[in-house]
């Protein structure tokens, strides 16, 4: 049984997985409207009246529905404030990272809507901003470019690749390191080399902060970790760079320092990549 409703959409990831033909772990839901007013009926768990959001228990099951609406970043770089709540779903789509997360389906006929032509770009397998601003609201979109592109395949088209250079090299080091670090770790987590090659070869590494310092890895961390599998796989990637603008848990800390502990007290300063990984994690079990 599913929620059916002619204002009600599935919208992101569940939309483009499906064209992808993958299975999706998550199904966002959409209403044109407001999502609270329309829950009323339904068993409501939570509601969060500020982002226009309500929790339901459906069949079984837990399920959110969010509002569609219009936000702005009067703070570039941070958290954005909610301009409107209840716009057209067209509005509430061209506020999304890329236009392959900027599709729906109507639930109650399965209709399909694309109004910035995201399935062309699955086609064309091309990574596009709905705007030129995109980077310079949020900077974590950058590192969710470098996901999807590690996990798809898929390449920025030209427009989105200068306004990427760009941002990097105008950086606003005024921002959410909080988003960072999630896209960080969700990122890194895939445990995949093309990713860190890809995050130093573009120059997303300047993003952890100023004076960052290019690393020379000559060895393949990915098959380092497939022999020795560790919970923090994103902590070995990142253990190159100062990530001192982080907010980092305990556990998180400790394994870093460990990490700087390993590499100052080596009898040998060129005491190679490979090892001090392998030491990593063995010893610690990041």
């Amino acid at each position: 049984m599913k929620l059916k409703d002619r204002n009600l959409f599935y919208v992101g990831g569940f939309v483009r997985d499906e064209i992808l033909g993958v299975s999706s772990l998550d199904i966002d839901y959409t209403f044109q409207g407001n999502a609270i007013e329309f829950a009323k009926e339904l068993n409501v768990i939570k509601v969060n009246k500020d982002f226009g959001t309500v929790r339901v228990l459906f069949d079984g099951d837990e399920i959110d529905i969010a509002s569609t609406r219009i936000e702005s970043y009067p703070r570039k770089g941070h958290l954005p404030v909610i301009d409107k709540i209840g716009c057209s779903l067209k509005e509430d789509l061209k506020r999304r990272d890329f236009t392959i997360n900027a599709m729906a389906k109507r639930t109650s006929d399965n209709e399909f809507i694309d109004y910035y032509d995201g399935k062309r770009d699955i086609e064309d397998k091309k990574l596009r901003v709905l705007h030129e601003n995109s980077f310079v609201d949020d900077p974590s979109r950058i590192i969710r470019g470098l996901k999807f592109s590690v996990r798809f395949g898929f390449e920025l088209d030209n427009d989105t690749k200068k306004l990427q250079i760009n941002y990097l090299n105008n950086i606003n080091y005024d921002m959410s390191y909080y988003r960072l670090k999630k896209e960080l770790k969700e990122t890194f987590n895939l445990n995949r080399d093309l990713a860190f090659e890809k995050f130093l070869s573009q120059g997303i590494y300047k993003l952890l902060g100023e004076n960052q310092i290019l690393p020379n890895v000559n060895v393949s961390i990915e098959d380092l970790i497939k022999k020795i599998p560790c919970e923090n796989i994103w902590l070995v990637y990142m253990s190159f760079f100062d990530l001192s603008k982080f907010e980092l848990t305990r556990v998180e800390k400790r394994i870093l320092e460990w990490n700087e502990k390993l590499k100052t007290q080596s009898p040998n300063k060129n005491t190679p990549v490979e090892s001090i990984i392998f030491n990593m994690i063995r010893e610690h079990e990041c």
